[in-house]
């Protein structure tokens, strides 16, 4: 299906990368990025590539089971790591995490890759959306640029537009989750996330990683 739920994966480590998600949203990196149009209610705050200068994120990337439990998924005799990934949308956010696979924007090919995303607190409908199958499309989905929408590539032959899976009855797959729960998923599956009209934080970590 390209995609599956770990629970309590990184349950252990809840505290731990809590504390890191805070630094380093109290100390963003040069690729941070937030939504803070006018139009838009609340805060989505994403930023990656932080491991290197935040302990936190690297001690759990170091010590937890993820490298082995992604060796195994990938089939892969080791694990390497790509980035990591937190992605915070505050109470009452409106803005959506819009469907996208991850390969297109990664310039990564091969079977051997996974991406875990993983919720530091508990979510049900903001939660992780991923559509089985889409891994083994034949196109890739056009990678747009989050926050403006618009296209990256000028060449748009060599990618199918961005699908609409409710509208098109597609087999979506998303679970309710508690902290440390993580989805497993392939950079080629398509996925999305509703905005958070919750009053509770959603918090996620994720972490890129290849054979």
């Amino acid at each position: 299906d390209g995609a599956i739920l770990i629970k309590g994966l990184f349950r252990p480590w809840v505290d731990t990368i809590q504390a890191g998600i805070e630094r380093n949203m109290a100390e963003p990196g040069p690729y941070a990025a937030e939504n803070l149009n006018p139009g838009e209610p609340g805060r989505f705050f994403d930023d990656y590539c932080n491991w290197n200068r935040i302990a936190e994120f690297e001690e759990v990337i170091r010590c937890s089971d993820a490298g082995s439990i992604a060796a195994q998924l990938m089939r892969s005799q080791q694990t390497q790591l790509f980035h990591d990934h937190v992605l915070v949308k505050e109470p009452g956010t409106s803005k959506l995490t819009p469907w996208h696979q991850d390969s297109p924007y990664y310039f990564v090919d091969g079977a051997q890759n996974v991406s875990f995303w993983s919720p530091m607190d508990e979510v049900n409908d903001a939660t992780l959306r991923c559509v089985a199958g889409s891994h083994a499309w034949e196109k890739p989905v056009l990678p747009t640029r989050w926050l403006a929408g618009s296209s990256f590539y000028p060449d748009e032959d060599t990618y199918m537009p961005v699908p609409d899976p409710d509208a098109e009855g597609m087999d979506i797959r998303e679970w309710n989750m508690k902290p440390g729960d993580a989805v497993a998923f392939n950079f080629g599956t398509l996925h999305g996330a509703r905005g958070n009209t919750t009053q509770l934080r959603r918090r996620a970590f994720s972490l890129r990683l290849l054979g």
